[in-house]
């Protein structure tokens, strides 16, 4: 568990992608539970239904932000899944490269604020990514071999 963001981990090269899909979404409510319900239907067709919830909230709490504070108007976001022997790997992108996220603690009577806490306790590491448009906000899970290893 990480609360702040860390250094991106480069994918390694000696582990090739066993599974990978990726799909852009609209800047719109809806969008966020359909890349949830899809995240989690995945990683059990991959074979980690033991993760299956855990990715599907954390790509909500991930894509709820790229809707509310990376988005732009006409603009999608995209949504990317990498499953390596190691390593699940999800990835959020948004437009807004400006924008970085940045856990905080949120005061009892806040509705908002703890999205990001919430992708630290649950997933193994996270963190962000610069890209030439925007950048990518990522949450690792290990597991192994086969074998889901639940995140945190």
């Amino acid at each position: 568990m990480a609360s702040d963001p860390q250094t991106p981990c480069p994918e390694p090269p000696f582990e090739p992608v066993l599974h990978e899909d990726r799909l852009n979404y609209s800047p719109v409510a809806g969008s966020v539970t359909l890349a949830r319900h899809r995240a989690a239907s995945l990683v059990a067709k991959w074979g980690y239904p033991e993760l299956s919830w855990s990715v599907g909230l954390v790509v909500s709490e991930l894509g709820t932000n790229a809707l509310m504070y990376g988005c732009v108007r006409g603009r999608l976001f995209q949504v990317r899944h990498v499953l390596r022997a190691s390593t699940l790997r999800v990835e959020v992108s948004d437009p807004r490269g400006e924008r970085l996220p940045r856990a905080r603690v949120a005061a009892d009577d806040e509705c908002f604020g703890r999205g990001l806490r919430i992708v630290a306790e649950i997933a193994d590491r996270w963190g962000t990514e610069p890209r030439s448009v925007g950048k990518t906000v990522f949450a690792e899970f290990d597991v192994l071999n086969g074998l889901g290893v639940e995140g945190g």
